[in-house]
């Protein structure tokens, strides 16, 4: 078992939440983008309506609900629904549909720049090439059921609210301070906690509390903790390096997404050489990603 050395590092690397000021109707393209990504890499379950498992409908139709914005059960049905917009015209949340097994029988959402997000057979929920050969030719047309302002942002720090975070999917800071004190066995017997937010009778207030007494948790400039806030991978990094005190082996493993001066480099870096993360696939880490739940676990496994 490798020594712990707890820092006092959260305080630097706090994520805050937004303050809903949008109506569903004026939800901005930031937002929907940040919302259809959260479900990239489930895999495709044929009538799947949950974030275990998706078909193309039961994608749109998740992403589009969190949004404010019902939408019928099948593609077919998704067609009959919104205004009819030409290709010339797509914006950035337009249901697009496809002829793949027979009339309309597949849909994505738009994202711009020739690109849509979908829940493929053999992919699950990835990002394909609109005007790639395989789709260009099954194309069938589009529909606007829902605008979305391009001038808008979700929040001064660039994340979504927290009410748009699947955590059934994502790890949220309160649940890596309970992974993270199980990880290290600490006392989770004192609920007391420092942090208006977390009361006595929170299921995280033990652990928080745990975490504050050694210097991990310090809270924001407000007292609160934050304890439904989405976490990134760059700040996971940060904390695995320092609670486990991980130390560099052999030589700097860089990703394509991480510049020399980011602030997690380093320690993205000292997990790589230690085999506990081999980034995404692509050749990047994805600093900016939120923690998905089973990689959580899968990195404190790793490290101990």
């Amino acid at each position: 078992m490798k020594k712990r050395i707890l820092l006092p590092i959260f305080a630097a690397f706090m994520i805050f939440a937004g303050t809903d000021t949008n109506t569903a109707q004026a939800a901005s393209t930031s937002e929907l983008s940040k919302v259809a990504h959260q479900y990239i890499g489930v895999p495709y379950v044929y009538g799947g309506t949950t974030a275990k498992g998706l078909d193309c409908s039961g994608y749109t139709s998740i992403v589009f609900n969190k949004l404010g914005h019902n939408l019928d059960r099948t593609a077919a049905e998704q067609y009959k629904q919104g205004t009819a917009v030409s290709k010339a015209n797509l914006k950035s949340g337009d249901l697009v549909f496809f002829n793949t097994t027979g009339g309309v029988s597949h849909v994505g959402i738009y994202l711009g720049n020739n690109e849509f997000i979908h829940a493929g057979t053999s992919t699950g929920v990835t990002v394909a090439k609109f005007n790639s050969s395989y789709w260009a030719k099954r194309y069938i047309g589009a529909k606007r059921v829902a605008s979305f302002d391009a001038s808008k942002v979700v929040a001064s720090t660039g994340e979504v609210k927290d009410a748009t975070i699947d955590f059934s999917v994502y790890a949220s800071r309160g649940e890596v301070a309970i992974q993270l004190v199980e990880a290290l066995g600490l006392d989770t017997s004192d609920k007391n906690t420092p942090f208006a937010d977390v009361k006595s009778t929170s299921k995280y207030a033990g652990a928080v509390t745990a975490l504050h007494k050694i210097g991990v948790f310090t809270g924001d400039e407000s007292g609160k903790f934050n304890p439904a806030s989405p976490f990134t991978r760059a700040q996971l990094a940060k904390v695995l390096v320092a609670a486990f005190n991980l130390e560099q082996k052999g030589d700097f493993v860089t990703f394509t997404d991480v510049s020399k001066s980011h602030y997690a480099s380093n320690d993205i870096s000292i997990l790589a050489s230690n085999g506990i993360t081999l980034g995404k696939g692509d050749g990047t880490f994805g600093i900016n990603d939120h923690v998905k739940l089973n990689d959580l676990a899968t990195f404190i496994n790793r490290v101990q």
